[in-house]
């Protein structure tokens, strides 16, 4: 009976299945683990804190939280609530998530139950697991937890946050519990296969005055469609393919709004710098000097099974397959405050090569060298700025942008440092 009390309160703490930390403590005992020590490892495992349980939670403000500091209190505003549904242990469960502040900041959490809290509320959390996301700590609220509502708002200098209310520039993977007016710029449907088997969802992308984001709607709605302007609340955004994606699940609600949701035909122009700290950018406009055409530019190669590019007529997936011929530009572009490497498609090398791929080709053989045409596309941008838009990505082989559009500026150089000398001076 002890054990299952032990099993019950971790299970609660770390919102995990009761039977398997039950299992997991027995595991441990029969090789004669003390109870302690093997309550800290099944903690570890299911990425709580390896503080003892037992211990009171300390009563904390949210920047003072780190992953490995225990179990915690918190009085803390709620400012957003998002419901999703996710498959634990092979089961579908409902939890709650969003993001909580203080005077000190904000942090995300879990629920594992609905424990009513609106945002606005202003609550006290007790006995809240700790564990670490995305390199973050997140607040674990499960069954052992205690929440209480306060009758004085703490404040903070987050309450223009409360409700999730966005634009679409500013959304981040991670993000949960939003709410965004937008338009519906693209959409189309298609069939995955998906946990529940082949599935049926809606992706496309949105937009409205400051950017444009991709979507994916996982409980098809007939009000998506193109051109379309809606007020989605209760969406949630991750990554996808190095980029914030908009994420409508089935507790997402969907209104359509009387008036059209204005929208930029611009994309934000951002410093490189500031755009690479950012992470994944999707649809940005990036300004900057070719500083070099990099390996792999001109006419290559691709599989013909995934595309990747050939090395040596090798596919690191396929092997030796027969190549597709292609060509493609990656020219590493460079503003003072950072580098990317922007990446053209055939159509925009052939623009900037002045010819076709079989132009190109000919080229090739007649110098019996592919590498001409990529010293050639070299000698027409190194040195000479040009304007990128595209979709930027960051992982750890560096920044991307495929690019879209991508064209010499015009801009009068000694025009624009003066206005610079004018900006320093002010």
């Amino acid at each position: 009976m002890e054990l299952d009390h032990h099993a019950e309160e971790l299970a609660s703490a770390l919102g995990v299945d009761k039977e398997e930390v039950k299992s997991d403590l027995q595991n441990l005992l029969q090789y004669s683990v003390p109870l302690d020590e093997a309550k800290q490892s099944v903690r570890r495992k299911h990425g709580g804190s390896s503080s003892s349980s037992d211990a009171p939670p300390s009563a904390k403000r949210i920047a003072d939280i780190e992953p490995n500091g225990g179990n915690v209190s918190v009085t803390v505003r709620v400012l957003t609530v998002g419901t999703r549904s996710i498959v634990y242990q092979g089961e579908s469960q409902t939890i709650h998530e969003g993001k909580l502040a203080d005077g000190s900041g904000t942090i995300s959490y879990t629920a594992w139950q609905d424990f009513g809290f609106e945002p606005g509320d202003s609550v006290t959390i007790g006995n809240a697991g700790v564990r670490e996301w995305d390199g973050k700590p997140e607040l674990n609220i499960g069954a052992a937890s205690t929440v209480a509502v306060e009758s004085e708002p703490v404040e903070t200098p987050y309450d223009d946050q409360i409700g999730g209310d966005a634009d679409l520039i500013d959304l981040q993977a991670g993000d949960r519990g939003r709410v965004v007016e937008t338009r519906v710029l693209e959409v189309e449907s298609r069939t995955i296969d998906g946990r529940d088997g082949e599935t049926t969802i809606l992706s496309g992308v949105l937009a409205d005055e400051t950017g444009r984001l991709p979507f994916t709607d996982w409980a098809p709605r007939p009000d998506l469609k193109e051109g379309a302007s809606l007020r989605l609340s209760d969406v949630y955004v991750r990554e996808f393919r190095g980029v914030p994606q908009v994420n409508l699940s089935e507790f997402t609600t969907v209104e359509v709004l009387d008036d059209a949701v204005e929208v930029s035909d611009s994309a934000p122009r951002l410093k490189i710098g500031e755009a690479v700290d950012a992470g994944g950018v999707f649809d940005i406009e990036l300004l900057g000097n070719v500083l070099e055409v990099r390996d792999g530019s001109g006419l290559i190669e691709r599989c013909s099974d995934c595309s990747r590019v050939l090395q040596n007529g090798q596919c690191r997936q396929h092997g030796d397959v027969d190549g597709e011929d292609d060509m493609r530009v990656k020219a590493i572009l460079d503003d003072g405050t950072g580098t990317v490497t922007a990446i053209l498609d055939r159509d925009l090398t052939e623009a900037v090569y002045g010819g076709t791929m079989e132009d190109a080709m000919a080229q090739a053989r007649e110098a019996m060298d592919k590498e001409v045409v990529a010293d050639d596309i070299a000698d027409t941008l190194v040195g000479r700025e040009y304007r990128v838009r595209g979709n930027l990505s960051v992982d750890e082989y560096g920044a991307n942008l495929e690019a879209d559009e991508f064209e010499e500026t015009d801009d009068d150089p000694a025009e624009r440092a003066a206005a610079l000398l004018t900006e320093v001076g002010a």
